[in-house]
């Protein structure tokens, strides 16, 4: 019967479509700031890391202005020369494959043109030359003829406002001297007032405390919060302030305050549990680190040390085993990054490797692009290619152990680093047989394998090999009666550090001089370069990246946390604090932020309390047409941005409107479970009622589908802000999909079950799913929605009891998948 009134849930649902649209008032109507395209620096740095030095490498030879003769009209050193294309049409057309000659040339499809024409580029390069097309092709060269050199001035690179310390500025004075409530409000309004803009209204009560929950928690408050902050704040008097701050202590110190953070750093730490590309075996024990940052955010960990011991956590000392298994499990952010593991050649694997953690490292906290000076000097900072190789040589010094199975194909096994056994760490692995028997059985096949694989048939080896190789993990991992052990993914020193060799061009087989291992030197004051006296130079390293000294570390993460709570970050591309990112919207206030975050103890919570607290951050969304016409980007914080709801907190707010979230952490992850191998299908259960931060986090493979569609971050690569968009793909999964529709049967349930009027239960619906009551004329054709249900108002039994569910669960879709639903306003 419930199929039966579908057609009347889905009407009603297009009324909720259409009234969040005729509701708008902005010129572009429906979630226009939310999903807004911000300008993005990721396609530069793509191009100057993976496509710029193929170019150089193959085919500016025949192939640029410097060429002794242009090959077919083509020159590619250029981004006019490589749009308009030759003799055969443009080489690139942004965003189209087809119509891309130069994509069919590199492919070697066409027999009559092969480019490079001797050999063929590897499949990685040729599909990096894909994704740079589908991404518009961006190439941040001018369109000169001519490739031109420039030696690099590292002094004058220094005058640049990234490279500079953090300046204290007294707060500005401002004409409307009674907005304000913080200093961070003088310092918005300041730049509004010279623009002759002003701040619209201040959010009201409810709609602030669903900003909060999300911001802060990533869950929607329950009816019970709603009433009990209601009551609060209404008794409060013109002390309403202290109702909000009471709600912000209790939000900071959820545990869930650290699932909703935590997520945020994972994102930049490109946390993945499998080693991606072409061998893509898993990382089983991937989610320590996870759950370490998790803790680490709730503990309010100072991000100073949270660096420190992430970069050098087995250099730092410790008082206890408990301290130095924590030390041992935050090295794993070195190690969690993508390989390549079927590669052969051992110095271009080691060269890959601290190529990553190099990106990873300079994107994720100084916010710089340093690996594009791999192969060739930085083209937009102050960064020459010495000095990418300077810190190559502290990475190259590093022991990298991630612990992938020795199997066919790869070649670059690697081990684990052992945790102490005595300190009862939770362990999750493969269940195994541990019986004796059994484990005698399986010593057995281990000497019969040995001794068969090296004459076995070619068809067999690589079967017999792989079998080998899950036993041999298998007594790694385990003691002697068959228990498991506890592992971790991080790195160790070497015991023989040395400086590396400049590879010119970045290739393994053109090393040049030697470099000392050290620093960008664009950020060293007054030539004095920090010394690194022994090792690898991770904790000098570390120690120079956290000390308050550095111009870009305090600046870059009171950044993300500004645009986490706004939407969009003072510096708008929060990955690129160089020449080529986007300058700072309030350069006074970056700097006023970064001082207090460092004069505060690097506290990540209070830097979040002191920004939710600000007048600011408590203004509501609405549209005003004159300051839209000055600002229509916000840049000023006019108002504070509407914004969708990310993936997992779209998903977990599902699950606990409808009452089935479990906020119980499970212990490890998925992947542990599933053997040596990533699984070649989904394995995702949508039977899994835990938070989505726990999910498993299979690189190339899939994402689970609750996550995938609704943007979630690319596990490959440092991502500092995600996309945001809104397509059909997601309105038809709200719609359709029968986990969405499992939980509207389950709010259904959940409403049904109270001893209350239908007008009642609508109440409580709208307080649910918005966090407010419903208006009037929504109550009033929810109401008509209930009554059209044929037996709903007479009749008795079975039928009206499905009658009746089906009539709830429809209206519970339509608000799931409404605009408001799925918005932060």
């Amino acid at each position: 019967m419930k199929k039966q009134f579908n057609h009347l849930g889905l009407l009603l649902l297009s009324w909720f479509f259409c009234d969040a649209i005729l509701s708008a008032d902005e010129p572009t109507k429906l979630f226009v700031e939310a999903v807004a395209d911000h300008p993005n620096q990721d396609g530069a740095a793509f191009f100057e890391k993976r496509i710029r030095p193929v170019l150089v490498t193959h085919c500016y030879k025949c192939h640029s202005a410097d060429s002794e003769e242009i090959e077919g009209g083509l020159v590619l050193d250029n981004r006019e020369g490589i749009r308009r294309g030759g003799d055969l049409g443009p080489a690139v057309v942004p965003g189209s494959l087809k119509e891309s000659v130069l994509l069919e040339a590199i492919r070697h499809d066409n027999d009559d043109l092969k480019m490079p024409p001797k050999e063929k580029l590897p499949k990685e390069v040729i599909i990096d030359f894909e994704r740079w097309v589908e991404m518009g092709a961006p190439d941040p060269r001018d369109g000169s003829a001519k490739v031109v050199r420039e030696e690099i001035d590292i002094e004058k690179g220094k005058q640049f406002w990234a490279f500079q310390s953090p300046k204290k500025h007294a707060a500005p004075s401002v004409q409307d001297t009674a907005w304000p409530r913080s200093d961070i409000d003088r310092f918005v309004l300041a730049a509004l007032e010279q623009k002759g803009l002003k701040p619209v209204a201040d959010a009201d009560p409810l709609t602030l405390l669903r900003r909060l929950y999300f911001d802060l928690i990533g869950l929607p408050p329950s009816p019970e919060e709603v009433e009990s902050f209601e009551l609060q704040y209404g008794s409060a008097g013109s002390n309403q302030q202290a109702a909000i701050e009471s709600v912000v202590e209790s939000l900071l110190n959820s545990p869930q305050f650290g699932e909703r953070w935590g997520r945020y750093w994972l994102d930049v730490a490109r946390y993945g549990e499998s080693a991606g590309k072409a061998i893509n075996l898993p990382y089983p024990h991937a989610w320590r680190y996870r759950d370490y940052v998790i803790a680490a955010f709730n503990a309010d960990k100072p991000y100073d040390r949270f660096l420190m011991e992430q970069l050098a956590g087995d250099l730092l000392p410790s008082s206890s085993e408990e301290e130095r298994a924590e030390l041992t499990i935050a090295t794993g952010y070195l190690a969690i990054g993508t390989k390549t593991l079927n590669t052969k050649d051992p110095l271009a694997y080691e060269l890959d490797i601290a190529d990553e953690q190099i990106e990873a490292v300079t994107l994720g906290m100084l916010g710089l692009t340093v690996a594009c000076a791999r192969c060739h000097d930085h083209k937009f900072d102050p960064i020459p290619t010495k000095d990418y190789y300077s810190l190559a040589g502290i990475f190259r010094s590093t022991n990298t152990l991630y612990g992938t199975v020795k199997r066919a194909g790869n070649f670059r096994w690697s081990d684990l680093l052992p945790l102490p056994t005595s300190i009862n760490l939770p362990i999750v692995i493969r269940a195994t047989a541990t019986d004796p028997g059994e484990l005698s059985k399986a010593r057995n096949r281990v000497k019969v394998l040995e001794s068969t694989i090296a004459t076995a048939p070619a068809k067999d080896k690589f079967r017999l090999g792989n079998e080998l190789a899950i036993y041999e993990n298998f007594f790694k991992t385990h003691d002697a009666e068959g228990n498991p052990l506890p592992f971790a993914m991080g790195v160790q020193e070497k015991q023989d550090p040395a400086d590396s060799e400049l590879f010119v061009r970045g290739e393994p087989d053109k090393p040049g001089q030697l470099v000392p291992r050290g620093f960008p030197q664009v950020m060293i004051d007054n030539g004095k370069a920090p010394s690194i006296s022994a090792g690898s130079g991770r904790k000098e390293l570390a120690e120079w990246i956290a000390s308050p000294n550095n111009p870009l570390t305090a600046r870059v993460m009171v950044n993300r946390i500004w645009q986490h709570l706004f939407g969009r970050g003072l510096v708008s591309s929060p990955d690129n604090f160089g020449a080529a990112g986007m300058m700072p919207s309030h350069p006074e206030l970056l700097d006023y932020l970064a001082l207090s975050f460092t004069e505060n103890g690097w506290s990540i919570k209070h830097q979040i309390r002191q920004i939710v607290l600000s007048r600011a951050y408590q203004l509501g969304s609405s549209y005003d047409a004159e300051n839209f016409a000055i600002d229509p980007d916000n840049e000023l914080v006019w108002r504070l941005n509407k914004r969708l709801l990310d993936a997992e907190a779209m998903r977990d707010s599902l699950l606990a409107v409808s009452g089935q979230l479990d906020l119980h952490p499970p212990i490890g992850s998925d992947i542990g479970k599933l053997g040596d191998f990533v699984p070649k299908a989904d394995t995702w259960s949508p039977d899994a009622r835990y938070r989505s931060v726990y999910t498993a986090v299979y690189r190339d493979v899939y994402v689970a589908e609750p996550l995938s569609l609704f943007d979630f971050a690319d596990a490959s690569a440092v991502q500092g802000e995600r996309a945001s968009t809104v397509l059909p793909s997601q309105a038809l999964y709200l719609l359709n999909s029968p986990f969405v529709l499992e939980q509207c049967d389950r709010l259904a349930e959940r409403l049904l079950e109270l001893r209350v009027s239908d007008s009642e239960r609508i109440q409580k619906l709208f307080v649910i799913c918005f966090g407010r009551p419903p208006t009037s004329s929504e109550s009033i054709l929810s109401e008509r929605h209930l009554q059209g249900f044929e037996g709903i108002s007479e009749g008795e039994g079975p039928d009206l009891e499905k009658a009746r569910q089906a009539a709830w669960s429809t209206l519970c879709q339509a608000l799931l998948a409404s605009a408001e639903f799925r918005s932060l306003n």
